[in-house]
């Protein structure tokens, strides 16, 4: 089974290019989804990040508040810090259970979806890395528009992430999203066929 690890930046595309691999056989792990879903009430993450963010990110149904608590997070560094202990070993174990899971099914190329590869340090446990970029102009008008923020805030947001230059330079795979839809449809089709090759000839 062929391990891929897709990443990019924030509203660069990656869950448009993994849709496209879903749809041609891959197995799909979200990892970001997955970190939504361990806050739920509930949830292992839920009583920690209340505990540490306090009950400001605590909607009155018990939910975790998720643009309140990215506010706290991408303006203070040690606050996403803080944030990235608490969820992801939990993330990273249930990655590692689906992946397991979908290799013991007969899974030949397996996906996941995730912001962080190289930031966690997870880089050397994926056969592949495909990364999805796009200009900086259009990613910050897809997360103005996508999550309502200011200019200001989505600027603040991209600075807090590793350098999506980086990114693609570690790359196997970089995937440019910038471009009308039915260009990204297509560049992804394929690198899904290229990853489908390398899975068969392995």
């Amino acid at each position: 089974m062929l391990r891929v690890g897709l990443t990019g930046g924030i509203a660069c595309g990656k869950s448009v290019v993994a849709s496209v691999f879903e749809s041609r056989g891959a197995r799909l792990h979200r990892a970001d989804q997955e970190a939504h879903r361990l806050m739920d009430p509930g949830g292992p993450a839920w009583a920690p990040v209340r505990e540490r963010f306090g009950s400001g990110v605590v909607r009155a149904d018990g939910t975790i508040d998720r643009p309140a608590l990215g506010r706290i997070v991408f303006a203070d560094e040690a606050a996403r810090r803080d944030l990235e202990r608490i969820t992801h070993p939990l993330v990273i174990a249930d990655l590692r259970a689906a992946a397991a899971q979908a290799e013991a099914s007969g899974v030949g190329v397996f996906v996941s979806e995730a912001a962080l590869i190289y930031e966690s340090g997870l880089e050397g446990w994926f056969d592949r890395l495909v990364v999805a970029v796009c200009d900086r102009e259009t990613q910050i008008g897809r997360l103005t528009a996508r999550d309502g923020l200011s200019r200001a805030d989505a600027e603040r947001r991209l600075a807090a992430q590793m350098d999506p230059a980086e990114k693609a330079r570690r790359a196997d795979y970089v995937i440019d999203t910038s471009g009308a839809l039915e260009e990204t449809l297509a560049r992804a089709a394929a690198v899904y066929a290229l990853l489908l090759d390398e899975s068969n000839r392995s």
